[in-house]
Order: C-alpha cells, then structure tokens, then sequence
C-alpha cells in the first residue's frame, strides 16, 4: 500500500486540525509559563522604575548632606561680591567670607621689570666677549627665595638674535625680544614673565663685547649692561590698612575675598559689598522635594489598585515596595537626633509640608523669614534631613538591599521559567510526534478499509450484473 504523503489524504478527514487542536491542548502549561515570566518581567521592570526614582532623591540628597569634618553652615554659606566702582577692581567671594562693606583704595598697580641692554649691535655683530666667560645666569628674585638658572652660550652662535634665543629657551622668568632701529641696529629688551619686585631678574657671568660702532656702547659686564625699569608691587587700602602683592589679584587681603585690581584710585575710595546668597540653599532644597514627589508619584502608581477597572499597578501588594514607602516617609516624620535643641527640628518649621497624597510643597515667604532669622538654624535642618534621606535611599539602593534581593529573586524565577519552558517544549515535540504517528497509522488504516469497501462495492456489483443477465435469458 503506498504511504501516507500528508496527513488526512489517505482518509479525507482533517486530522490535521485535530492534532492541532490537541496540541493546543498540550500547550496550556506553556502559556501558563509565559504568561508568569510576564508578570515577573514586569516587576522588574517597576522595580526598575522605583530604583530610578529612588535615585534622583539620593543624589538631591546628597548635595544637601555636608561632608565629613564640614559643618552645614560652611557647606551652604555663599556669598555674592560687588564693588561700587567696577573700573577700579572685580570681586569674587568664597565659602569663608563673611557678610559686609569694605572700602578699597588702590594707590598701585603691581608691574613687571624691564630691562633694555645699553649697547645697540648690528644684526651679524658678535655680542659676548669670550674672555668674560660663557656662562650667562639669570637669577629671579633674591636672599633666600631666590633662583638661578645658567644658560651655557654656544661659541658659534653668537649675534643678539642667538642670545635673545636662549634667553627665552632657558624660561628662566624672563622674555627677551628685538627691536631694530631705523638704522638697522638691533636693541635687547628682557621682560620679567611676573609682576613684582619678587619676580625682578638679573643678569651676571658674561661680559658684552664693545660694539663695531663706537657710538654703540662699550664692552660691559652683564651686571650693569642693561638700563632696568624696576617692577613694583601692587599696593592698596582696604577700610584704610593698607595691603600689598606681587600680582594684581589680592586673595588673602580679606577673608574669603579675591580682589583683582584693575587701576588706582589714590583718594577716591570705592566699595566693596559682601551679601549672604541663600539661592544654593534654596535651589538645592527645591531639588529634594521635587525628587520626594517623583518618588512619591511612582511608589503611588506601582502600588495603585483601580476599584472599578479592577485594574492594578504592577507592584500592588509587594512587600518591598511597601517597605520603601515606609522608610523614606518615616524620614520626613522623624527628627534627626543632631537637631535636638535647635531651633528648627522639623521641616515644616521650615516652611515644607506634606499634603494629602504624600506630596511635600514649600511655602517660600516662611522659608526666606527662617532664612533671615537665623541662618545657621536652617542650614543645620537642612543638612540634618539630606544625611537623613541620603542614609535611606543608600540602605534601599544597596547591594544587599531588599530591592536589589527582590530583583534578583525574580531575576532567578525567570530563568527557572526558561529552563522549565525548555523542558515542556522538548516533551510537546515528542507528544506532536507521538499524535502524528498515531494519526498516520490510522489514516492509513482508514485508506486501506476505504480501499477494500471500494473493492468490495464493484464485486458485488459485478454480482449482481451476472445475476440480472442469466435472469433475463
């Protein structure tokens, strides 16, 4: 008999279908399966989300938490530096510096010392007589601070053009440059690098030779070769004591203040104004309560259950998520120990308050009078409850926190799911074979029976054919 080429030709009927609709059957543990590595799927997920939420409050908390040794009045205490006359000088203030006017008075500019070598050389003249040596030194400064720097000059190179070259390759704390006159003659021109007579430069160790032109000058020591222009320190009055350095930035004439002169105004003093700026404070108070209601609208969503679509957010129910609420809402009910006796304990004495959904608004007006009434008291409160919101949402967002065990558990489900899922696939294929064996055994069987019937049908026809004919004859 020949074989069954597809199933149900031998037969007509659809057995196709029907093993398909048993293998339907068969697979209803499989979509089970799928259908919980979608649930867990999703709290991961939501877990997801909560860690990210989570996140954002830990980060404004952290810029709202002092650091180790730092007290909360140091870590928000800015301050914002004008000056009256701006031509005069620009301020700038530091953590340090403390709220006030100043009068500036500056009756110097720091400079730089220059130095113009007396004789004038032509281009090709040779400038270092070699009987005076080859060792050129600049000295920057004097006493005990002072430095030395030896240039050793090349016998064959020895034009200004090449001493002005190792003058500034040696960065010895001076500059050198050429001018060339209207007659072709060249004239050396050494600038200190800074200001200030600290940063002054002298030249000793060689001997200039006599130029070509007795007009030109005269065989000199480096000692007394060039015509110096002195450098000066910077010299001002600040609320009439006066002050001084080498450079035009004066950072230490006043606690937390660099002043960075610009001009002197002998006899016309001007202004300087040191006010408290309270918007760091402000702004990163602003930034915690916006991440708290983040927090607070994406722990209310996840944990959501809705009466009349009887639809639930993807975390209702779970224990952890209910703990996570817990812990950060106990921060806001709880006074840090580090507040006891002060005179702001709790944020609402502040001006922030909670609502009816959890969320927290702050009255601005109250705010800025606690701010006005004692500073140090707000910053302490502050700092108190960003250590406070820093130290949950680092125990929550831990390693070993619940979260992170929560995500892992499920993380572990999944992957049983996985391996379960594999297991049930591998059994519906040796089922689906089993069904179609079956199914091929009896559609064969039913074209074989089929078969012999139609057999049967046209010998009892011819049967009953012989027996009409002898009838009739």
């Amino acid at each position: 008999m020949a074989s069954i080429a597809s199933l149900g030709t031998g037969s007509g009927l659809d057995l196709e279908g029907i093993v398909t609709k048993f293998m339907s059957v068969e697979k209803l543990p499989l979509t089970a399966l799928n259908k919980r590595e979608a649930s867990y799927q999703a709290r991961i997920s939501s877990l997801g989300s909560l860690k990210g939420a989570l996140a954002s409050l830990q980060t404004a908390a952290s810029a709202l938490t002092p650091a180790i040794g730092q007290t909360a009045t140091a870590k928000f205490s800015t301050y914002q530096a004008s000056i009256a006359d701006s031509t005069i000088a620009s301020v700038s203030a530091s953590s340090s510096a403390v709220a006030g006017s100043y009068t500036l008075e500056v009756t110097a500019l720091a400079t730089t010392q220059t130095q113009s070598l007396k004789n004038i050389y032509g281009a090709s003249e040779q400038v270092i007589d070699p009987s005076g040596g080859s060792t050129l030194t600049l000295t920057k400064g004097s006493g005990a601070s002072a430095t030395s720097v030896d240039i050793t000059l090349d016998s064959t190179k020895t034009t200004l053009a090449d001493l002005r070259d190792a003058i500034n390759k040696a960065s010895a704390g001076v500059s050198a440059v050429i001018v060339t006159d209207t007659n072709s003659k060249q004239h050396l021109q050494l600038t200190a690098t800074d200001t200030g007579i600290a940063n002054s430069v002298t030249l000793s160790g060689v001997k200039f030779a006599a130029p070509a032109d007795p007009a030109g000058g005269s065989a000199l020591d480096a000692s007394a070769a060039f015509d110096i222009k002195d450098a000066t320190d910077a010299a001002a009055k600040v609320n009439g004591i006066s002050v001084s350095g080498s450079g035009n930035t004066l950072s230490g004439a006043v606690d937390g203040l660099t002043i960075n002169l610009l001009k002197t105004n002998a006899g016309s003093p001007t202004t300087i104004t040191l006010t408290r700026d309270t918007n760091t404070l402000k702004s990163s108070l602003n930034a915690l309560v916006k991440a708290y209601n983040d927090l607070n609208s994406t722990m209310s969503s996840l944990g959501s259950y809705d009466a009349t679509t009887k639809a639930a957010g993807a975390l209702n129910g779970d224990a952890t998520l209910r703990s996570a609420q817990s812990q950060v809402r106990a921060v806001f009910g709880s006074v840090p120990s580090s507040l006891s006796g002060s005179a702001y304990q709790r944020l609402s004495d502040i001006g922030i308050s909670v609502g009816k959904t959890g969320a927290l608004s702050i009255d601005s007006a109250k705010l800025q009078k606690a701010l006005d009434t004692n500073f140090t008291a707000v910053a302490n409160a502050v700092g108190a409850y960003g250590s406070s919101f820093k130290t949950t949402t680092d125990n929550l967002l831990s390693a070993s926190g619940t979260i992170a065990s929560r995500s892992d558990g499920l993380s572990r489900s999944v992957t049983d799911i996985g391996k379960q899922r594999d297991a049930l696939n591998l059994r519906l294929t040796n089922i689906e074979k089993q069904y179609r064996a079956q199914f091929t055994a009896l559609d064969s069987a039913l074209a074989s029976m089929q078969s012999t019937s139609g057999y049967l049908t046209q010998q009892l026809a011819g049967i009953a054919n012989i027996t009409n004919f002898n009838s009739n004859n």
